[in-house]
């Protein structure tokens, strides 16, 4: 655990290594790439939008004219744009550092994704779980890999409900959401403990950012067409969130931090959690359940076609 508040500063320089980061266009992609790429490392920006990427991007050789990023489309909606991203980066690079797994949607009215999966769950479970899988043999091959995966503090809440993964006959946005984001933790956990199985040198880690006023939060407002939501996220985001900078804190410390072991979940240190500078966390008592863990692996293995 940092003994002392660990700040981009913290960063060890990144020279030579690639790390690949979903969702690199806004809040805490943005913010996560940025501080990357200002450390030397090559930066994969994956995301579905191109111009706006091509505008985060632009922002970035603002700030950090050396810096060394590549755009690449990538949509988790889509299992088809999946498999293309990994074959594309495969013929490209044969190591990959860090991986990022830092998209999501959050709190939105019913969607389904490309291949009929409900879109919370679709793009922030299904979504990065394929592509961690087609990307896995890189990863393994590069010595000191890391795979990080965003949760949330959400995840308290959730609950894997494998009568209804989709939402299709009761659907609560939030319900989904905090499904999706404990997913993330299970999916977490179990990917440690098989590249425990296997000896690998690879670390699984988890991140949450606390509360951090991010675009996120506007999403799920704005296709219900809510002004009141709007106002009520806004006015939560001044009064009390943290910046998103320091809300990417926590998923830059589980990628670069020398001292982190694998399996561990890195969260702000103060205000329950909501706020502060990373520090190791703990997630609750369902999280850790391995025989739920393992049939949602084997669940979305199914579902995705992506065996590990």
């Amino acid at each position: 655990m940092p003994h002392h508040r660990w700040t981009t500063e913290d960063i060890p320089n990144l020279k030579g290594k690639t790390a690949l980061v979903t969702g690199a266009n806004s809040g805490l992609g943005y913010h996560t790439a940025l501080e990357l790429a200002r450390k030397g490392a090559h930066v994969i920006m994956a995301c579905r939008n191109a111009s706006r990427a091509q505008a985060a991007l632009d922002q970035i050789l603002a700030e950090v004219p050396n810096a060394s990023l590549e755009l690449m489309t990538l949509d988790l909606a889509s299992l088809a744009s999946i498999r293309s991203f990994a074959e594309t980066f495969q013929s490209k690079y044969s190591q990959l550092h860090i991986q990022i797994n830092n998209a999501g949607v959050m709190d939105i009215p019913r969607r389904q994704t490309a291949d009929g999966f409900e879109m919370q769950f679709g793009i922030n479970h299904l979504g990065h779980f394929a592509l961690t899988g087609l990307l896995l043999n890189t990863i393994r091959s590069t010595p000191g890999s890391r795979i990080v995966t965003v949760s949330s503090m959400m995840h308290q809440s959730g609950a894997i409900n494998f009568d209804d993964l989709m939402g299709e006959h009761r659907y609560d946005s939030w319900g989904a959401y905090s499904q999706s984001k404990l997913a993330n933790l299970l999916f977490a956990y179990e990917l440690q403990r098989k590249l425990d199985e296997r000896q690998s040198s690879t670390l699984s880690l988890a991140a949450h950012p606390g509360y951090a006023a991010t675009n996120l939060q506007f999403v799920g407002a704005e296709m219900r067409g809510s002004v009141v939501q709007r106002w009520m996220m806004g006015t939560g985001n001044f009064l009390f969130a943290q910046s998103t900078a320091q809300g990417a804190l926590p998923e830059l410390y589980a990628a670069t931090a020398p001292q982190v072991e694998g399996g561990a979940y890195i969260g702000p240190d103060a205000w329950g959690g909501s706020r502060g500078y990373p520090t190791v966390v703990k997630s609750n008592a369902k999280s850790h359940d391995q025989a739920v863990a393992q049939r949602l692996w084997q669940v979305s293995e199914q579902l995705t076609g992506v065996i590990y």
